[in-house]
């Protein structure tokens, strides 16, 4: 359930959508889009244009799942992801959902009831707490980092993503057979849409070890190849795809303020298209399980390898992995192709790349890797 390049190019494709396709009245779009806008920045200072944020910019990009039988709604998907300041590389940082993390005070939007702050729950309990604006606090205060933008999906959302771009081809290494989601396929390549690529991307119990740290593993499989499918296709210029793309984003997603604007939406997704596969690194934020006390069943951050990779963030530089895949969730792929080229593309206008810095230890791909979930 998630979006990087799928609410960065889903976010970014679909948001590049709202002035470029026929039939959708950009003004009419927007104002939708402003009506339901999130304020996750104090200050009433416009945030500088994309191109002009010094050290790049950041987008957190969040999944609930309103579907449980509960009474609370829980974001158990929180990605992110940094562009560099000079567009040549990304990074996409998943945290697991059960990290725990210190909570400030956060006001619930709907009853307006604020909470104490906490020394550490597991991350996923902030959209229960107080919508869009509490994740981001949450993290921003965690990480120290600026997120200067925040967009919201749920279920349904990322269901009718994956019917707009007419599916996603992913490999599966072992089958996957999980009742509890109800999701069974064989070894083989997949092209998952609609509700089973929800399923695919909500399943615990099927892959790996059946923890929440190798479902993110298969997550960045679905994601890897949804982008190389976008580049590969031209989604960009594929009117009847941007156009519904467009309609879900206007219809499904909650975006924070700074995102309703069609110009700084247009300008991420020109950012993100000219991203290379290999320098848009998908990575798990560092975490270890048995801990004790506040820790005790839940993912406790690993504190060393997890400063390196937010040091490298904040000095805008571009991150790798030693290897794709952790082995246990997701593994390359032995019958990998060709990686695709960018249609698009102009031959000669690369730009001069930077080295990328490895964290020994953190697990991830980068989106130009082909790799397959490993059932269990």
């Amino acid at each position: 359930m998630t979006a990087v390049r799928w609410v960065a190019s889903g976010l970014a494709v679909v948001l590049v959508a709202t002035v470029a396709v026929v039939g959708i009245e950009v003004s009419h779009f927007a104002q939708g889009l402003r009506e339901r806008g999130v304020v996750i920045n104090a200050s009433e200072a416009p945030i500088p244009e994309i191109g002009a944020i010094e050290g790049g910019f950041n987008i957190l990009v969040v999944g609930k799942d309103e579907y449980y039988d509960r009474d609370s709604v829980l974001n158990d998907v929180n990605i992110l992801l940094h562009v560099s300041e000079d567009q040549t590389s990304a990074v996409a940082v998943s945290f697991p959902r059960d990290m725990v993390m210190p909570f400030p005070p956060c006001t619930d939007p709907k009853t307006g009831r604020t909470s104490s702050a906490a020394r550490g729950l597991p991350v996923n309990n902030a959209y229960a707490y107080g919508g869009l604006g509490c994740v981001v606090d949450v993290l921003r205060g965690f990480t120290g980092l600026e997120i200067q933008y925040a967009g919201l999906i749920g279920f349904d959302g990322v269901a009718s993503m994956a019917d707009a771009v007419g599916g996603v081809p992913v490999c599966v290494a072992s089958p996957i057979d999980d009742a509890f989601t109800g999701l069974h396929l064989d070894a083989g390549t997949h092209t998952l849409s609609g509700w089973e690529a929800l399923m695919f991307l909500r399943t615990r119990h099927g892959v790996g070890d059946g923890s929440d740290l190798t479902r993110i593993s298969s997550q960045q499989v679905y994601l890897s190849a949804l982008v190389r499918k976008l580049t590969a296709e031209g989604t960009l210029t594929n009117v009847t795809t941007i156009v519904g793309l467009a309609q879900i984003a206007s219809e499904k997603m909650e975006l924070s303020a700074e995102l309703t604007n069609p110009t700084t939406m247009v300008a991420m997704a020109r950012a993100l298209h000219n991203i290379p596969l290999e320098r848009l690194t998908f990575v798990q934020y560092p975490g270890t399980t048995g801990g004790t006390g506040i820790y005790e069943g839940h993912v406790q951050p690993d504190a060393g390898r997890g400063q390196k990779l937010l040091d490298a963030i904040r000095n805008d530089q571009s991150v790798g992995v030693a290897q794709a895949g952790d082995g246990v969730g997701a593994q390359l792929d032995p019958n990998a192709t060709e990686t695709p080229v960018d249609p698009s593309a102009s031959p000669g206008d690369e730009p001069t790349l930077s080295e990328q810095v490895v964290i020994d230890g953190i697990r991830g791909q980068s989106a130009a890797d082909q790799t397959c979930s490993i059932g269990r």
